[in-house]
Order: structure tokens, then C-alpha cells, then sequence
């Protein structure tokens, strides 16, 4: 039996992915979480986080899950998220990707979360 090439842990929370305009200022909500995921461009300001702390008039797709991919993972390994996000697209369900310097996290729909789940444990070991 071949051994998982990949662990990834699923977080507790729900997450939202936050839109914004480019000039808004980093907000205080969201501060001092959890998981917090913040990317300015010239165009916008998105920020993931828990949906929980997102206050009412800010614009986010709610209901979001994220996988943690666990262990070491060099900025120089290559393929690493296509291999995740290519049996996941052919299952029909979308992802959004966050990375960070030290890991990856690939969030999938919480109503797609079961099934993600049965996808990726076909080559990865799946912590609750």
C-alpha cells in the first residue's frame, strides 16, 4: 500500500473571502485571529478569514473550508498545488488557493468539503 504523499489537516472554522477596495485600510477586525490570510494589489484588498469576524456591510463569499497542508514544504517544490487542485477541478469542485512562506492552504466550499475530502484521500492522509 503506497504511503500518502501528502498530509493535510482540515481547519475547524468557516472562512470568508473578503473584497474590498484597493484603498480601504487593513481593518482591526481583522487582527488578532486565527487564520487570517490579508493580499493587497493595485486593484483590491481581499482578506480570508473567519467568517465570524467579518462585520455586516463588508462584501465576502461565506461558507469556505480550509485544508492545511502539513509538514515542510520548500518555496522551491514545484507542483505541489497543481497536484492538489488538478483532482479536485476534475471532481468539479473549485478551489481557492492561500499560500504562505512556510505551507499552503486550499480552501474548497464548505458544501463541497465531504467530497473534496473523498478526492484528496485517495493520495494524501486527511486529519480532523
Amino acid at each position: 500500500m503506497d504511503t500518502p504523499k501528502f498530509t493535510l489537516s482540515v481547519l475547524p472554522e468557516k472562512l470568508g473571502i473578503c473584497h474590498l477596495n484597493k484603498n480601504t485600510p487593513i481593518p482591526d477586525w481583522s487582527k488578532d485571529i486565527s487564520f487570517c490570510s490579508i493580499t493587497r494589489t493595485s486593484d483590491e484588498l481581499s482578506i480570508v478569514c473567519p467568517q465570524e469576524k467579518i462585520p455586516g456591510g463588508v462584501l465576502f463569499e461565506e461558507d469556505w473550508r480550509a485544508f492545511k497542508l502539513e509538514g515542510d514544504v520548500e518555496l522551491s517544490s514545484v507542483g505541489v498545488i497543481a497536484s492538489l487542485a488538478k483532482p479536485l477541478a476534475e471532481a468539479g469542485i473549485s478551489i481557492f488557493n492561500v499560500s504562505t512562506y512556510e505551507t499552503n492552504y486550499v480552501l474548497v466550499e464548505d458544501k463541497n468539503l465531504e467530497k473534496a475530502k473523498e478526492v484528496l484521500s485517495k493520495f494524501c492522509e486527511i486529519k480532523e
